[in-house]
């Protein structure tokens, strides 16, 4: 019994290394699990950046092209007569330009002042009636191409919470209203909120773009792409629009043109891509 009492007992080495392993383990199962939270928090807001906002401002555009052509509808064939029917007479001088900046989408621009725009903002536009000028932020066009199958609403201003991420695209401020002579100049997304220029790179000369408003119709076609200049490349939506980055692309003479312009390349705003078309004879 004595032997019993006097046993001495057996001290276990290594509990408290064990213990140490124990805690560095839930430590790291912790942080792999927040990693985890995180990256599928930033995988449902790019999902809903790129593809939930898109659809939605896709759809709300569209839906704005149909009120604007019931719109046009009810007023009866008074406002949607043709353009090739309607006299030409000279219009009103824009207001100049203030803005000296190229930023589309999501700036504010307008092509500079000068020698050019005097030039483009005098004369009479090349065909039809010119299209009076239009509320701030407000759809008041539908710019149509077909090639691409795409019927896109126009509003005044290139801001991009109230015109452009709604799937529109902006009229620069300051630059000429459609079938009048001078630049129709316009932004819009290339990826996301409805992306109405995502494809214009693929615009070749010869194919159209249409401008509709209240019923009437201005036909542009087509003539030059500049794939790639800076957002500081002011000539290309000047009146008389030439790049000042590369000059041996745009136009030198004054007439009625068309000016489309998005971010390049795709997912990125480093650069610019232009699409230009002038007003069909």
């Amino acid at each position: 019994m004595r032997a019993v009492r006097d046993r001495v007992p057996v001290v276990v080495q290594g509990g408290g290394r064990r213990g140490r392993r124990a805690g560095l383990a839930g430590l790291l199962w912790v942080g792999a699990e927040m990693i985890t939270t995180l990256g599928v928090l930033v995988a449902l807001l790019v999902v809903h950046q790129v593809w939930w906002t898109n659809r939605q401002a896709f759809a709300a555009a569209q839906e704005q092209v149909r009120a604007l052509e019931r719109e046009w509808r009810a007023e009866g064939p008074a406002a949607g007569a043709s353009a090739e029917s309607s006299p030409s007479p000279s219009p009103s001088p824009s207001p100049s330009p203030s803005a000296s900046s190229f930023l589309p989408p999501g700036g504010s621009a307008a092509p500079p002042a000068g020698p050019s725009a005097a030039a483009g903002r005098t004369g009479r536009p090349s065909r039809g009636l010119p299209a009076p000028p239009p509320a701030q932020d407000r759809a008041y066009a539908v710019l149509r191409i077909p090639r691409l199958g795409v019927a896109v609403p126009v509003a005044q201003g290139i801001d991009k919470r109230t015109v452009l991420d709604r799937g529109y695209a902006g009229q620069y401020p300051g630059t000429a209203q459609p079938g009048a002579e001078g630049n129709f100049a316009l932004a819009g997304h290339r990826n996301t909120h409805g992306e109405p220029f995502r494809y214009i790179n693929r615009l070749r000369a010869g194919d159209e773009l249409i401008v509709e408003v209240r019923g009437r119709r201005y036909v542009y076609v087509v003539g030059q792409v500049l794939g790639e200049t800076t957002e500081r490349d002011t000539g290309v939506i000047a009146p008389v629009p030439r790049s000042l980055v590369k000059p041996g692309h745009g136009y030198s003479e004054p007439g009625a043109y068309i000016t489309l312009t998005t971010c390049t390349p795709e997912y990125s705003s480093k650069y610019r891509l232009v699409v230009w078309g002038t007003l069909r004879p």
